[in-house]
């Protein structure tokens, strides 16, 4: 078995509310960045596993999304890398 860390990023649905994100925009375009059309806040997850190959870990790291790290309803994911540790 090898090891490996996969990272993830979940964020709020497109469409749904998100209250840090819309807190953040305005805060930005207060600030002069009237550029930022949209904000989105949400998780950061680094998952450190063992696995035979990058693919059975991302596939054990989007089960882990699925059943608990992001809620189907009012989330998303992404794994965003997996890389050999």
């Amino acid at each position: 078995m090898n090891r490996f860390r996969v990272s993830v990023h979940i964020v709020p649905r497109k469409g749904l509310l998100d209250p840090q994100g819309k807190a953040v925009s305005d805060a930005l375009h207060a600030l002069g960045f009237a550029d930022v059309e949209d904000t989105r806040i949400g998780r950061y997850i680094v998952l450190d596993v063992r696995a035979e190959s990058a693919a059975a870990a991302e596939i054990s790291a989007q089960a882990m999304c699925d059943k608990l790290l992001a809620n189907p309803v009012t989330e998303d994911y992404q794994i965003a890398s997996t890389v050999t540790v």
